[in-house]
């Protein structure tokens, strides 16, 4: 990854800009101004034309006939070019360096109807701005270093938030709790590779003797954060991207009857007979704040026709890609062995629970067994709810690093992944070094690193990063 990136600097300078379908170079310092709606379409109290860049003053002076003040809000007429007041309203002008984007910025507050906010759009296009792209103002605010790239990820995680514990957690990693935590791993890794370099001109008995256990120590130092910030941003992804659950079982074992007492809604059929279920069915929900999609399977058993066959294979692909397996068995009959057996074909490492239902016909108490040694049984009656809870309870404490507090910040896979790569790369250096303690490569090693984990911040990105990224953000944001 970090062979085939652009530092930041480099990705100033080869910013793409849209104008009139083609695509043009822009510069750090964008010599173009761009604008959108800001508010949702339809109808509301108030709606917002945005701009930015250096003719945003020339723009709103030219439609309000008069020039805002910085940072003032002025209440006045919107006028068309033949002097035509099209609405009344606010505007605002901020002044850069200082504002979001670190451009000139403006801003039209007018009464929100898609029609009115047009109009006043097409004033400010005919005035010489152009359209702006889906996330071009917050690509302005990265590349003129206003944000770095966790925080622009986290103001699009806000907006498409969809529990209160999701938004709090992005309103951290915009006011930069995720960013600092890997700036101090970086400066961390860098204490170690100027300590490492310092040790070039030792003899190697004593690098061996002295300077080893010091470096030891500040090695274990930077995998201890590593490890640390990449579990609470494994919490962090389940919050942004929601946690995925199969429910896995026999014919009849009760999925479909767990999935709607789960949705709280009637989702899936509940029938007696077998083979109701014949393809996944999958429902978004919210358990304890955290988003879930949880997908009803067929049931597993040798299928007797093409269709049925098609509908196991499919359970069998949605429990391997799934973050939680729940398998689970008619609590009356003795299934335990027929779900081991279920189990033993997952992906080590899997994380399975096994769900007992139907206790309203056995009469066993509810909740999680206290006897079950490693495997996690919980016995619940999807009919009555009974157990469900803790069922739910279990679910959240088998995912979750830690529990929704100050310290959960916003994250996404991406991020994941590049911190797996970091631990992958500075284990194996360890290992190299204390293998062959070849002070140069460790240093060179180390180097190669601290530009791997700027990939995350946005210090150094690969090729298509920024452009995958900020298309993803709605237009005027």
């Amino acid at each position: 990854m970090a062979s085939s990136g652009l530092s930041r600097e480099t990705w100033k300078k080869r910013a793409f800009l849209l104008q009139s379908d083609n695509l043009v170079v822009g510069t750090p310092e964008h010599t173009d101004t761009i604008a959108a709606i800001a508010t949702p379409p339809g109808q509301g109290g108030v709606g917002i034309v945005k701009m930015s860049g250096p003719d945003s003053s020339r723009i709103i002076k030219a439609i309000c006939r008069i020039q805002p003040a910085p940072r003032e809000c002025l209440y006045t007429a919107f006028y068309d070019a033949g002097e035509q007041i099209l609405d009344r309203g606010m505007a605002l002008f901020f002044q850069g360096p200082d504002s979001h984007t670190g451009e000139d910025i403006a801003e039209l507050h007018g009464h929100g109807g898609p029609v009115v906010m047009n109009l006043l759009l097409q004033r400010v296009l005919s005035l010489g701005a152009r359209y702006a792209r889906p996330g071009e103002f917050s690509e302005r605010a990265f590349l003129n270093n206003k944000i770095d790239l966790l925080q622009a990820e986290a103001v699009a995680d806000l907006i498409s938030s969809a529990s209160e514990q999701a938004a709090m957690s992005a309103v951290r990693s915009m006011e930069g709790l995720f960013s600092s935590l890997v700036k101090e791993l970086v400066k961390n890794v860098i204490e170690l590779r100027v300590f490492v370099e310092a040790t070039l001109d030792f003899p190697e008995e004593e690098v061996a003797s002295l300077v080893e256990p010091e470096l030891q120590d500040r090695l274990t130092l930077c995998l201890r954060s590593l490890a640390d910030i990449s579990a609470r941003a494994q919490t962090g992804r389940l919050l942004a991207e929601g946690l995925k659950i199969a429910i896995i079982g026999k014919p009849n074992a009760g999925k479909s009857s767990l999935l709607n007492r789960l949705a709280e809604i009637e989702r899936a059929i509940v029938s007696p007979l077998p083979g109701t279920t014949r393809d996944t069915i999958e429902q978004q929900i919210l358990i304890n704040g955290m988003p879930v999609s949880v997908i009803d399977t067929a049931g597993i058993r040798k299928a007797g026709n093409l269709i049925e066959q098609e509908g196991i294979r499919r359970a069998r692909s949605a429990a391997e890609n799934a973050d939680i397996v729940i398998l689970i068995a008619d609590v009356n009959k003795d299934d335990i062995q027929d779900l081991k057996t279920i189990a033993a074909e997952f992906s080590p490492g899997k994380n399975v629970l096994y769900v007992f239902n139907k206790i309203d016909l056995s009469g066993h108490a509810p909740g999680k067994s206290e006897l079950a040694g490693d495997a996690r049984e919980i016995y619940i009656s999807a009919l009555t709810g009974a157990g469900v809870d803790a069922l739910k309870q279990e679910i959240k404490h088998s995912v979750m690093a830690s529990d929704y507090s100050e310290n959960v910040f916003i994250a996404h896979t991406r991020h994941i992944n590049v911190l797996r790569e970091a631990t992958a790369m500075l284990e194996q250096a360890a290992k190299k070094f204390q293998r062959h303690h070849a002070v140069e490569l460790f240093a060179d090693d180390l180097s190669r690193l601290q530009q791997t984990l700027s990939v995350i911040t946005g210090e150094y990105a690969a090729d298509d990063l920024l452009g995958e990224i900020f298309s993803r953000f709605c237009i005027g944001k």
